[in-house]
């Protein structure tokens, strides 16, 4: 979906994109990266309407008439609508020659994170005057092995009831002022039939592949 933004805001995040300065090899550096202003030119410009009214005149009746203007643009894309239940998946694959081969290198990502920096000022689900998104952490799926065989294991955090969280999803309801920390619980590996319970340093050191966090505010 392209909509008409105005041009002072329409690149504009909730938080300070450059304040950010994230780490390399981080979950936020991922998000950074992902999330950049990106200028389209050459063979990249984008098809404009306008631009191509204001050259050619209003559109013809047959498309083998029409003739189309280039222009170069910016893109970006940004968080318009902040979801209850915040899915990471991150690309654990990389082309070798005719190859893929699995990326084992550890990602950083903390216990709360900040969707901030990559909001649009206008998310449309996020009170008016908030600077913050935050979400915590309360599920990891690990896959250790290549790509041709491995196994799939489980972090899980047993915590009590997110009522607020049963709001957002039920009702629409955005935080309004909720708990800045993470929610608390007891941290389980779950591997095949076996659950141990294990610290959150443990799970915040595991190989992700899917990181999965529930809203705060």
């Amino acid at each position: 979906e392209v909509s008409t933004e105005d041009p002072e805001t329409a690149f504009c995040t909730l938080a300070n994109r450059e304040d950010l300065n994230p780490e390399e090899g981080s979950i936020y550096h991922c998000l950074y990266q992902f999330t950049r202003n990106e200028k389209l030119t050459e063979t990249n410009k984008l098809l404009c309407d306008v631009c191509t009214q204001r050259h050619y005149g209003p559109k013809k009746n047959t498309k083998s008439e029409k003739k189309y203007v280039y222009t170069n643009a910016k893109k970006q894309m940004l968080i318009s609508l902040a979801p209850p239940v915040l899915t990471l998946h991150l690309k654990r694959f990389q082309q070798a020659g005719f190859n893929l081969r699995k990326v084992n290198r550890h990602i950083k990502f903390p216990e709360v994170i900040d969707l901030a920096p990559f909001c649009t000022v206008k998310c449309k689900n996020v009170a008016e005057g908030n600077t913050k998104v935050l979400y915590s952490l309360y599920g990891v799926v690990e896959h250790s092995g290549t790509m041709r065989f491995g196994h799939y294991t489980a972090y899980a955090k047993m915590r009590s009831m997110n009522n607020h969280l049963s709001d957002l999803v039920l009702q629409g309801q955005s935080p309004q002022a909720l708990e800045t920390e993470p929610v608390k619980g007891q941290w389980f590996h779950i591997s095949d039939t076996h659950v141990q319970a294990v610290s959150a340093s443990k799970v915040l050191s595991s190989q992700a592949y899917l990181l999965f966090y529930e809203r705060l505010l």
